[in-house]
């Protein structure tokens, strides 16, 4: 290998990065010399393979490539380095030209098919104009997280009108609020709306205790949420505060709400009403200064028609109602949240990843996203742990997103319900994942309890490893 300078300056941003890969060592100090500049860095390799090794340490914007060289020939490695990354601009030298062979060599991924010897001009050219795009990339760049930064409610990120509104209720709502009910399919950000309600309320600095009912044991839900006191039951072996006590003085998520017994709703009630609670076995009272916000992905009104759950509970729940937009109803802030979580994850997990080609960010775009934004920060979080390059692609993202997503219509034309969607979309993805259960709910964005309840409310047999 030949580097260009003796510093190494491909680590930096504002750098143009080029290998040259040629069997003829004239023609690669030829190139050197012809492109060498400042915010120019070029590396060399005689050999085919160290220059495949070499592109895949240094990730280049450019690659110039010898068509006929001993052992892997030009084209197999633009194949190659196509699929390392498709963002990488590749140019084939030969000293034969044929248009059958350009024309291949287009149709595989490569940017330009010049003859040897290179007109320096040409090439020239082309190192200008890729400076000029990568510049305007870093201005890009910059834009964008001035955008993001513009359009980041505390840890909720949105410019679409439902989110705009949802920011403008949280903000309104925040200082006065003692109930709110927030309502929302699974993956849509309760929990964050409900952290974004405390951390803007008069008890921002006090406790924020989150509790998912829907994981809550029946038997012991009262203790959990109230306390119990020594010998209240088998096993109560001493005094415990619940997750009220935990949170006086600040604010408590009842996640799920709708899960919670009829016993715990109507002492939930009481709680709302009096700002009182009584610990399990024991008569009691004690005081508490809570605001409350309650989640549930469920139709509670609904299922006060059905008898389970109370209705004096819901309206005093609902006192403020704030329902979260579906990812499919803030289509234009996906592109938004794809720059974030990359971002995010880039340095969580130190990779060069900076963005996502535009062929993987219109595959995206096509997907319904029946997870909404959990289910996108969870594939972009495995895209970008298990990613090489700088830019995201098709190949990074699951099968089940790369294939044709569930169809809305059956087999005999009828529109299917939102059951069968879900059915459908659970058991691919569960397919996807071998079966595993615990990476499918993850994929998902939903809890294994909540897996396990669509595949028994649909009757699928439990086959599959958990």
């Amino acid at each position: 290998m030949h580097p260009a300078h003796q510093e190494d300056n491909s680590s930096s941003d504002s750098a143009l990065r080029v290998v040259a890969i040629d069997d003829d060592e004239q023609h690669l100090k030829f190139v050197v010399a012809l492109l060498s500049q400042d915010n120019v860095v070029v590396f060399t390799s005689t050999d085919s393979q160290t220059g495949l090794s070499l592109v895949q340490a240094k990730h280049p914007h450019l690659v110039i490539v010898d068509l006929i060289m001993p052992g892997m020939s030009g084209m197999d490695l633009l194949e190659k380095i196509v699929e390392f990354d498709p963002a990488t601009e590749v140019v084939l030298l030969t000293g034969h030209y044929s248009a059958e062979s350009a024309v291949e060599a287009i149709q595989k991924g490569a940017s330009d098919y010049l003859t040897k010897p290179v007109q320096g001009d040409k090439l020239q050219e082309r190192v200008g104009s890729l400076l000029a795009e990568l510049r305007n990339r870093q201005r890009c760049l910059e834009l964008e997280n001035a955008l993001l930064d513009t359009y980041q409610f505390a840890a909720m990120v949105g410019r679409s009108a439902p989110m705009l509104e949802t920011f403008r209720r949280i903000r309104r709502v925040a200082q006065h609020f003692r109930t709110v009910l927030i309502t929302g399919e699974t993956g849509t950000g309760k929990e964050l709306a409900a952290r974004a309600l405390h951390d803007l309320s008069p008890v921002a600095g006090g406790p924020f205790v989150a509790c998912n009912c829907s994981a809550l044991v029946e038997t012991l839900a009262e203790s959990e949420l109230f306390g119990h006191v020594k010998g209240a039951f088998t096993g109560a072996t001493q005094d415990r505060a619940g997750i009220f006590e935990a949170a006086n003085g600040g604010t408590v998520l009842l996640d799920e709400v709708g899960e919670l017994s009829p016993a715990a709703q109507a002492k939930l009630l009481r709680v709302l009403q009096n700002q009182e609670i009584q610990r399990v076995g024991s008569p009691a009272v004690r005081r508490v200064d809570v605001r409350v916000v309650a989640a549930t992905h469920r139709d509670l009104r609904l299922m006060i028609a059905e008898h389970r759950f109370r209705e004096d509970l819901f309206y005093r729940l609902s006192m403020v109602h704030i329902t979260l937009p579906t990812l499919a109803e803030r289509q234009e802030d996906l592109q938004l949240l794809q720059q974030h979580f990359v971002k995010r994850f880039a340095q969580q997990y130190g990779k060069p990843v900076s963005g996502i080609t535009r062929r993987a960010q219109a595959l995206l775009s096509r997907y319904s996203w029946p997870g909404n934004v959990r289910e996108l920060e969870n594939v972009l979080g495995n895209a970008c742990m298990m990613a090489d390059g700088e830019t995201l692609d098709v190949g990074d993202f699951p099968e089940y997103i790369r294939s044709r997503e569930p169809s809305a219509i059956t087999h005999d034309g009828a529109v299917a319900t939102l059951a069968e969607v879900e059915k459908a979309h659970v058991l691919r993805v569960l397919e996807t994942s071998e079966g595993n259960k615990v990476r499918a709910a993850e994929l998902l964005g939903i809890s294994r309890a909540k897996l396990y309840r669509v595949l028994a409310d649909n009757d699928v047999e439990d086959s599959s490893n958990s």
